[in-house]
């Protein structure tokens, strides 16, 4: 699974449209809106990096609203419940 995490800046008025028309797509998992610089937080999780072109390049960025991308790639995951898991299977 490739997770992709896309700061998205967005029309201020239209935000809660343009979040819900970001959630609607295959391949984004979660849609936040935030304070600061940017208006949405989106997580992309699928299986390949051509399906990141697809979600992010191909129709969230064709979404009407969106002004701005940026995308970043993530590496690993480290979270509480992800050493939770490996505790509990004797990995660590």
């Amino acid at each position: 699974m490739i997770t992709a995490i896309v700061f998205v800046k967005a029309d201020t008025a239209r935000i809660p449209e343009v979040a819900q028309a970001i959630a609607d797509l295959d391949g984004v998992s979660e849609v936040y809106s935030t304070t600061g610089q940017i208006d949405l937080i989106v997580m992309v999780r699928v299986r390949s990096h051509d399906e990141i072109a697809t979600v992010v390049s191909d129709q969230l960025n064709k979404v009407a609203g969106v002004l701005d991308t940026e995308t970043h790639i993530a590496f690993r995951a480290f979270s509480k419940h992800d050493l939770e898991s490996a505790f509990s299977l004797g990995l660590a």
